[in-house]
């Protein structure tokens, strides 16, 4: 089966900027701020001096040494809790992202999927159906969901935690749209429901971490559950005119198991795409930040 290897990053994103990475760390900028926070592939030495990032950022964040998932931001220089930065597009896609500093390192975007909403857009502006059925599994802050919505799309967003589905609802209200149907579920037990009412989508996202919980703390364990999910999913999608979109960030899997699992679940996969995602600073060093693999029928 021919496939198309890529290794892709955005382009022509003004309101965000990779200005260095290294030491396990990563400097940013969002919209008129800058942010240094944790980067565990980031193992090469920095470009800038430490003295030219402190200058630079708004705000560090700093691990807790006996939970390296949580910590505390520092902040360096006035900077607003919650801002927004503007995405456009060359398929006309426009949206308004609204960010926070989180506990988690986290502000609500990961700007390397850039590249999959500009995907979305062109898909569904060639897909022959009228308000296309898209289905965004572990959504996150919705970025993919709103991407779709305003492409047209009837598009159903799951998470299992309630506060981010709340964070994406305000980026739809932000980026002057509405309609997108919201849903707190464990992903797993809705598609599994989904089969048995014998919905169908033409688009279905799928952004898995590498360990979660459910609602009512179901476990998630990508290694030992993404193969079925896989198969379910392969049950959702419409026949005709279709396209899917896989996301992974565990460090131990490559896009050959990505592009492994897919075809041996889905009966069809047409122009199929997979690789890395990175994005590139201002010294020309690539962080890579995930793997997806990618196709459609249109």
């Amino acid at each position: 089966m021919k496939e198309t290897i890529l290794s892709l990053t955005p382009q022509h994103w003004k309101d965000y900027e990779l200005i260095d990475t290294g030491a396990f760390e990563k400097l940013e900028r969002f919209g008129p701020y800058i942010l240094s926070r944790p980067e565990p592939q980031a193992i090469w030495d920095k470009s800038m001096k430490d003295e030219e990032w402190t200058e630079m950022a708004h705000a560090h964040f700093s691990k807790e040494k006996n939970n390296p998932e949580k910590g505390h931001w520092n902040e360096l220089k006035k900077i607003p809790h919650n801002w927004h930065v503007l995405y456009k597009s060359p398929e006309n896609l426009q949206m308004k992202l609204n960010l926070a500093m989180t506990s988690f390192k986290h502000i609500g975007l990961f700007p390397e999927q850039a590249v999959n909403w500009d995907y979305i857009a062109d898909t569904l502006g060639k897909i022959p159906v009228k308000n296309p059925k898209v289905l965004n599994l572990f959504a996150y802050t919705g970025a993919a969901s709103v991407a779709a919505k305003a492409c047209g799309a009837d598009v159903t967003h799951l998470d299992s935690v309630k506060q981010v589905v709340t964070w994406s609802k305000h980026n739809m209200e932000s980026s002057g749209l509405d309609g997108i149907r919201w849903i707190v579920d464990d992903a797993m037990k809705f598609i599994k429901r989904e089969v048995r009412r014998g919905n169908k989508y033409h688009g279905i996202i799928l952004d898995p971490p590498a360990y979660g919980r459910g609602p009512d703390g179901e476990k998630w364990i990508l290694e030992e559950q993404i193969n079925e999910m896989l198969k379910i999913c392969a049950e959702l999608l419409e026949d005709k005119h279709h396209f899917l979109i896989l996301n992974m960030y565990s460090l131990s899997f490559s896009s050959i198991i990505a592009a492994n699992l897919v075809n041996s679940n889905f009966k069809e996969v047409n122009n199929a795409e997979h690789g890395e995602l990175y994005l590139v600073d201002r010294f020309e060093k690539k962080l890579p930040l995930g793997i997806f693999f990618r196709f459609r029928k249109i």
